[in-house]
């Protein structure tokens, strides 16, 4: 009996002890949340109302880097492009014939390029003149002293790498104004700029613009005449003649868009003349003076000189300037002395990318011959006369004959006393 009120007693007493323990515990656990609590609380009040201090010096120093923090700005490079141009792209009778296929019933000139199309095509952009029509062959295709092409030069042009074709020449209207206006609706469906001729006057006082590596070309084109054809009254506006208020109202135009460069056609001068006569001269003055930077003759079925210039303008600024007199015949069927002599003038043009200023670096040329073999078709072919040359003198099995050879040192003799040497 007294054994187990002993126990019962000291069972009792150990329970006693744990709930104190327990107690004790739940009191210190109590206590060191409590702390927590307010130390976090205060981190979380500091932390989201502890007002901003604004520096005026602090701000200033942001907006003012000093030069130990400003970074560099950067100066906009230079943008450098070449340019590839062609003389007048005719089509006598003797050419398309000589591209027609019978079996299949179309046209396909793209054989007469094959030599030279690639300085077409690796340019970043290249400007021919079209001195023919695409008037439709429900008028007929027609040679000199009218001219109507097989349309399918319009794609053939496009294809070997043309850009721009400047329309505005003597044979503009050898088809009348449905024929003027045919040949832009092909160029249009083949994806080619042009300027010179027009369909309406909106047309007229819309400035052609190309964008090249950055850099904005204006082009304009202008013709002496139209072979006494009439220009359809009512109609003034479809073709660019030569008139010096036309040019400078346009110029003017081209200008209130800011290009950094403007290049203007022009159709001028006296046929198989190689030099420049004084109207030339003193047009070319004319134009550079009223904002043209690059003035690219033609007309004249021969090559004349080109030059580079330093142009001195009223303010007494000065830029550069360049003007070729005639690039002569591109593709012809012509035979007259010197109408086969013909180059692809290739300018380096580089506008600075700090000042904006425009310089030509470079003028050079490829030599070209329009060369027709006896051969029954596709007799029409572009040689390229330095790769001919050389061809020949390495004995390549794929060499022009001796005679060939002959007639193509002569004529690149003839070529260089008129450009020059390169």
């Amino acid at each position: 009996m007294r054994r187990n009120q002993r126990n019962y007693k000291r069972k009792k007493l150990v329970i006693k002890n744990k709930k104190a323990f327990a107690r004790s515990v739940s009191i210190l656990l109590i206590i060191i949340g409590l702390c927590m609590a307010i130390y976090f609380g205060r981190s979380i009040f500091k932390e989201k109302f502890v007002m901003p201090v604004f520096s005026t010096e602090t701000s200033q120093t942001t907006q003012n880097e000093t030069p130990e923090n400003a970074e560099e700005k950067e100066v906009p490079e230079n943008a450098t492009f070449t340019m590839a141009v062609t003389g007048d792209i005719m089509c006598h009778n003797t050419q398309y014939k000589d591209a027609y296929d019978a079996t299949t019933g179309t046209y396909d000139f793209s054989y007469v390029f094959e030599d030279v199309k690639y300085y077409i095509q690796t340019a970043d952009i290249a400007i021919g003149n079209l001195e023919t029509t695409f008037a439709g062959s429900e008028v007929g295709y027609s040679s000199y002293p009218t001219f109507n092409t097989p349309e399918a030069l319009a794609y053939n042009l496009k294809n070997i790498g043309f850009d721009v074709l400047t329309t505005a020449n003597n044979h503009s209207l050898d088809k009348g104004y449905s024929g003027l206006e045919s040949t832009i609706n092909y160029l249009d469906d083949a994806d080619i700029a042009h300027t010179g001729t027009f369909n309406s006057p909106e047309a007229q006082n819309t400035i052609l613009y190309k964008y090249v590596k950055g850099v904005k070309i204006a082009f304009l084109s202008y013709t002496y005449g139209t072979n006494g054809i009439p220009v359809p009254s009512g109609k003034e506006y479809c073709i660019n003649l030569i008139d010096k208020n036309l040019i400078a109202s346009q110029l003017e135009l081209a200008k209130q868009e800011n290009p950094d460069l403007i290049c203007v056609s022009m159709h001028w001068g006296e046929e198989y003349r190689t030099t420049p006569n004084d109207t030339q001269k003193e047009l070319a003055d004319f134009l550079f003076q009223n904002g043209a930077d690059i003035i690219l003759g033609n007309h004249s079925h021969v090559l004349e000189p080109m030059e580079k210039r330093t142009i001195t303008l009223e303010d007494g600024t000065t830029k550069d300037g360049f003007v070729i007199y005639s690039l002569g015949n591109f593709i012809s069927g012509q035979v007259k002395e010197l109408t086969k002599d013909t180059a692809i003038l290739n300018l380096t043009i580089t506008k600075n990318g700090e000042t904006g200023k425009i310089t030509i670096d470079n003028a050079s040329y490829i030599p070209l011959y329009m060369y027709k073999s006896s051969a029954s078709t596709k007799a029409f072919k572009l040689l390229d006369i330095n790769k001919e040359i050389s061809a020949y003198e390495a004995q390549s099995p794929e060499a022009v004959s001796t005679t060939v050879y002959n007639t193509l040192v002569s004529e690149l003799g003839k070529i260089k006393k008129i450009l020059g040497e390169q």
